[in-house]
């Protein structure tokens, strides 16, 4: 079926096919980094078959290819290089998901993942326009659609036995959680990554002085460093960083919602941090918020966003602010932020 299948699809609906693909895979793949809860599974699972979906293509591919390069139209080089890319993206992707290999170079497999696939968009921009494909009526045919749709039954079936395959084979990734992450040092405070988002640097914090600044309906307040770490207030909770890896730790800490009195038209909270990272949250998830001052019964280290860090489970790690400084009740939407942190 694959074989009758790849053989008599045109060329131009390979290649809408092919684009589609690759667009799908984009676009779940940045909601599988986004999504920390299980209701986000499918999208991840998405993200699978769209990639096994671009893998069924490229022998069909791959024939259009040779015969345009034998053209020697201009911009042959891009094309080729957004073609390495993208095999260079699936192969990353699939040494994560199966564990075969987790780091290169000493940095996780999924970063390589995520930047080759970032590389690939510019230049699958540039193809859409000097390669562009006219959308045909007949491309919409019965027997088309037939053919599209068993190249599409065949990515799931191989998107299926990858995933047996590496449950039956006892790989490492069949231990993944549902985000594609690695348990790391559980209930092991000093062991699991201090990973920070992007260009933020570990600050240098002065306790001594040093407070939280809450800002409700009913105005600003201060509240030192030594009356949060009198909360006793302990929650197991799972850190899922998108660096590839989660860890479940036992955080100590006051609860958000303790420290904020009137909330009166108040749409979001935002938290800030010291070095200017920031993120809002909807205001119904004040209450299962945490603002952690120690870990495992310890100190929080520089590292992990001493003297205090935001503990918000069913969140990725870009959502657990360290080194918080500010809390503040605001009038704005809690989708008034970019989709990930840009500081």
């Amino acid at each position: 079926m694959l074989r009758a299948a790849r053989r008599r699809l045109p060329a131009r609906v390979t290649n809408l096919t092919l684009l589609v693909a690759l667009v799908l895979a984009f676009a779940t793949g940045v909601g599988a980094v986004a999504t920390g809860s299980a209701r986000g599974r499918w999208i991840v699972l998405g993200h699978g078959a769209a990639a096994a979906l671009v893998v069924v293509l490229v022998p069909a591919k791959t024939r259009i290819a040779r015969a345009g390069l034998r053209r020697r139209r201009a911009g042959r080089y891009a094309s080729l290089l957004l073609a390495a890319l993208t095999v260079a993206a699936l192969v990353a992707g699939v040494l994560h998901s199966t564990g075969l290999v987790r780091s290169i170079a000493g940095l996780p497999a999924l970063w390589f993942h995520i930047a080759l696939a970032l590389a690939l968009v510019p230049l699958l921009a540039w193809h859409m326009v000097a390669r562009r494909v006219q959308v045909r009526r007949t491309d919409l045919a019965r027997r088309t659609l037939l053919r599209t749709g068993s190249l599409v039954a065949v990515a799931a079936a191989l998107d299926v036995v990858v995933t047996l395959g590496t449950d039956a084979g006892g790989l490492p990734g069949s231990r993944r959680r549902f985000t594609g992450s690695y348990e790391t040092a559980s209930f092991d405070p000093t062991g699991f990554p201090p990973t920070i988002w992007l260009a933020d640097a570990v600050p240098s914090v002065d306790a001594g002085p040093w407070w939280l600044t809450v800002v409700d309906a009913a105005g600003r307040r201060d509240v030192p460093l030594e009356e949060l770490a009198a909360g006793g207030v302990r929650r197991r909770a799972l850190l899922d960083c998108t660096s590839g890896w989660y860890s479940v730790q036992d955080w100590d800490g006051v609860p958000v919602g303790s420290l904020l009195g009137d909330r009166t038209g108040a749409r979001s909270l935002l938290v800030h941090a010291l070095t200017g990272y920031w993120v809002r949250f909807p205001v119904g998830d004040v209450d299962q918020l945490l603002l952690a001052t120690g870990v495992g019964g310890a100190p929080l280290t520089p590292g992990h966003g001493y003297p205090l860090r935001l503990v918000a489970p069913g969140r990725r790690g870009y959502w657990w602010v360290k080194w918080v400084d500010r809390i503040e009740l605001s009038p704005d939407p809690w989708w008034w932020q970019p989709p990930f942190p840009v500081t």
